[in-house]
């Protein structure tokens, strides 16, 4: 019995181990937007992520891209306007966020639409 919990024992803490990565991982993409745009900031996650790092400048705004992650600073102009410029620029988007909240799933499948 001692031994068919000892050879169960490595794969329950592998399993509890890659539960543990994934969440975390999950956690820190979904805050990630709510942390840039507490900060002043525009923040995208793309659905795709890029190849290499870009850097672009949209309306007069450095957007900084790595893997699915774009941030620039908030310059007040339209959410909705922005989203769609960013999607465009670098595929559809996951998430977007500003200073003043995050885009519904609504206006995510316009942003991604007008393309």
């Amino acid at each position: 019995m001692t031994t068919a919990i000892a050879r169960s024992l490595p794969r329950a803490l592998i399993t509890a181990a890659l539960a543990l990565a994934g969440t975390f991982a999950s956690f820190s993409v979904t805050t990630a937007p709510a942390r840039a745009a507490a900060t002043g900031a525009y923040a995208a996650v793309l659905v795709t992520p890029l190849a290499a790092p870009r850097r672009e400048i949209v309306d007069g705004a450095i957007w900084r891209c790595e893997g699915e992650r774009c941030t620039a600073p908030a310059d007040g102009a339209r959410a909705q306007a922005v989203c769609i410029k960013i999607a465009r620029k670098f595929g559809p988007i996951a998430s977007f966020a500003t200073p003043q909240g995050a885009l519904s799933a609504e206006q995510l499948t316009r942003c991604n639409g007008a393309g």
